[in-house]
């Protein structure tokens, strides 16, 4: 799967947990970037995105992460572990 690809899936994410899509996803987004993006809604995003791709986030790697381009970064790296 490419970055397009895991992005797309990321951003549906990003869309059921926050119920809009009025944002941009790109490796320099931030939860300061997404409306509602706050650490309660980070939890719910970060859990969708391990079912949607069967995998487990290390809580090392998910406190390390800074933007979208780390969470791509992470997603890919736990595919590829798989």
């Amino acid at each position: 799967m490419n970055k397009e690809e895991l992005l797309s899936k990321i951003k549906k994410s990003f869309v059921r947990v926050l119920e809009h899509n009025n944002f941009e996803l790109n490796n320099t987004t931030t939860a300061e970037d997404v409306d509602g993006w706050e650490s309660i809604t980070h939890m719910l995003i970060m859990t969708d995105i391990e079912k949607s791709f069967n995998i487990k986030f290390k809580l090392m790697d998910l406190m390390s992460m800074e933007n979208v381009g780390d969470l791509l970064n992470t997603v890919q790296k736990e595919i590829e572990n798989q």
